[in-house]
């Protein structure tokens, strides 16, 4: 049950749910009224009560320990509340709660509600009106969800400890309390201490070299969503790209991954002739270690990126345009809910195209729109298959579930799909200008799909006497499937893999015509194969694309779809070995998959999960303890 449905003392002591001793309230002196939260639609995923008590500003001091795997920290909130409010609600899950004070030292009395498997516990606090301060001592668990302890073996350099977060979608109440809400945003400060050896850094300010002492202080200025709360500590050396970026990574790995993202500073200065200035000050990289559950993740200021695009030919460089992109397209301009995901997912994948095709044409954009199609209709026809038609919609229910059910292409590549059909229809000029001006409007601010519907309106209508019809937006975004009205992208190069696929399925050999391929254009080929081949066509296509030798992540987990699928089995052990070293879900879900739709496969699926499941993050262990059952 959410806290604010019980939000006043006496019916949260009726409840029973857990007892604390009852001091007299202090009576007041009468204040004025706070400034009024924005509106916002009601969030789900969030047991706070913003139009109560709400967060501005965080102070956190944090120990970590590694030989227990706890964080201990004390987070102290400034907060806003109403003339009339008795509570401040945060969320939490699996912290344990020593003490909690209000200004002045003052022993506050709280209330922490049943654990609930998704949303885990409202932590209610007594407040005055006129409180300022409220400061949570507590600490973590080792199974905190966000938390990731890596040891020496799982890095890089095989010498030292590695912890990172993922606090994306709700799991930064497992390891701060906080309103983990997209749509409460704050500011930060912290002092964080780590063993000597290491070094911390957070999406916030950060040093480029460690100290002595393992103490690091960090600052966040622009206000941001507790899902865009991350810390990461470990052996990481940094190298400068340009004045405001620069990659961290592992020693060992460092110099490869700055060689990858050379066209970082070409990246944020196309994006800003876009779209408008970079709020964010300096925009850093940290290339994380195999286990890391997601492509990247948009950390403001410090995107965390999987090493499975340090591909060696700088061919995987459109995550980083997307996480970049993100710094205006959710850490500018943010979700409200995780119902309206799509929001900033698709407008990330639209900007993330758009910074791809300035930088290296328009043919090479539309591979991976292309690409994007693709995997679109796939995920449309297995959500459809799987009795989920209606999550095939833009805009979500996704009431008593997890909202990483969200994360799916649908939000990334139907929402992109739509915005592209919008500028396609009126003209790109026109689009522009709007995603230009919906940036700077909204800067800071949340948004949902409600509230865009009639703001993208009220532009065309406004700006260019314009009128987007109903249809338009009760088939894309509250309409199942893909709409006919879908861009469909035309790109010369696929085209010439095409004509080779064809002589291919004719007999005729295809080495010649292949050189020099893309990634992309073997992505390509790989996902036309035909569904079944014979054993000698599999080894051709083998030797012809060295699929099963690749140390590129995406051709290596398409083509084991394809293996599995045909029993390729030259291609196991180089499967197993990738599943076992790979934490990245995208990678991860669609061979498990395809391995368990034979008992024999099913079979094999569990035994080398039961080898990888202590590599991957619970992002990761919760979709596959659900697809493959707990070892």
């Amino acid at each position: 049950m959410k806290i604010s449905l019980i939000s006043k003392l006496p019916l949260f002591l009726a409840a029973g749910v857990l007892s604390f001793a009852c001091q007299p309230k202090k009576e007041s002196a009468p204040e004025a009224p706070m400034t009024p939260a924005p509106a916002k639609a009601t969030d789900i995923h969030s047991n706070a009560d913003p139009q109560e008590a709400r967060v501005k500003h965080l102070h956190w001091k944090a120990a970590v320990d590694f030989e227990q795997q706890v964080i201990r920290a004390t987070a102290t909130w400034e907060i806003e509340a109403a003339a009339d409010a008795d509570l401040i609600t945060f969320d939490t899950k699996g912290l344990t709660i020593e003490k909690v004070q209000t200004d002045n030292d003052t022993t506050a009395e709280y209330r922490l509600s049943e654990p609930d498997a998704i949303l885990g516990q409202a932590l209610a606090v007594l407040i005055q009106p006129t409180t300022k301060t409220v400061t949570i001592h507590y600490r973590t668990n080792p199974g905190a969800e966000a938390l990731q302890w890596l040891s020496p073996q799982q890095t890089a350099g095989k010498k030292h400890p590695f912890l990172f977060t993922q606090s994306q979608a709700i799991l930064a109440r497992s390891w701060v309390p906080c309103q983990d809400s997209p749509g409460i945003r704050f500011t930060y400060d912290a002092e964080v201490t780590v063993p000597p050896a290491l070094l911390a850094l957070m999406s916030a300010s950060n040093p480029e070299t460690r100290n002595k002492t393992g103490v690091y202080t960090f600052e966040m200025k622009q206000p941001i969503p507790s899902y865009l709360l991350a810390l990461a500590v470990g052996d990481v050396s940094f190298k400068s790209i340009s004045p405001r970026s620069g990659i961290y990574a592992e020693p060992s790995v460092v110099g490869k991954a700055a060689w990858e993202f050379a066209d970082l500073e070409k990246m944020i200065a196309g994006a800003e002739e876009l779209y408008g200035p970079y709020q964010w000050e300096r925009y850093d990289v940290l290339v994380l270690p195999p286990s890391f559950p997601f492509g990247g993740m948009e950390n403001p200021r410090l995107t965390f990126a999987t090493p499975t695009i340090l591909s060696g030919d700088r061919s995987l460089t459109s995550l980083i345009a997307h996480e970049l992109a993100h710094s205006w397209s959710g850490n500018l301009v943010t979700n409200a809910t995780w119902n309206d995901f799509w929001l900033n997912e698709g407008f990330t994948v639209y900007f993330e195209t758009r910074i791809m095709e300035k930088l290296y044409g328009r043919d090479y954009a539309e591979m991976l729109a292309s690409l994007n199609l693709q995997d679109l209709k796939s995920e449309i026809q297995s959500l459809s298959d799987d009795g989920h038609p209606a999550d095939t919609k833009l805009k979500l229910n996704l009431a008593s579930r997890n909202p990483d059910d969200g994360v799916t292409a649908i939000a990334y590549n139907k929402g992109y799909f739509f915005l592209r059909t919008i500028e396609e229809m009126n003209g790109r000029e026109k689009f522009d200008r709007f995603v230009k001006d919906y940036f700077t409007q909204n800067a800071f601010k949340v948004m949902t799909t409600e509230a865009f519907i009639p703001f993208i309106r009220d532009y065309y209508q406004k700006q260019y006497n314009i009128t987007l019809n109903d249809t338009l937006f009760e088939e894309w975004i509250y309409g199942e499937g893909l709409p006919n009205s879908c861009s469909q992208p035309k790109s010369i190069r696929f085209d010439a893999v095409d004509a080779a696929m064809t002589k291919w399925k004719e007999g005729q050999k295809i080495e010649a015509l292949t050189k020099p391929w893309t990634t992309h254009e073997w992505l390509h080929f790989i996902n036309h194969l035909p569904d079944s081949l014979t054993p000698s066509q599999l080894k051709d296509v083998d030797a012809l694309g060295h699929f099963t030798a690749s140390g590129n992540a995406e051709i290596l987990a398409a083509w084991g779809v394809i293996a599995i699928h045909n029993q390729y089995t030259p291609a196991y052990a180089k499967i197993e070995d990738f599943l076992i070293h790979t934490g990245r879900r995208k990678f991860l879900m669609p061979i498990y998959t395809e391995f368990i739709k034979t008992a024999e496969g099913k079979a094999q699926a569990q035994a080398i999960y039961a080898k990888a499941r202590p590599n991957y993050h619970f992002v990761a262990v919760n979709s596959l303890d659900k697809l493959l059952g707990p070892p």
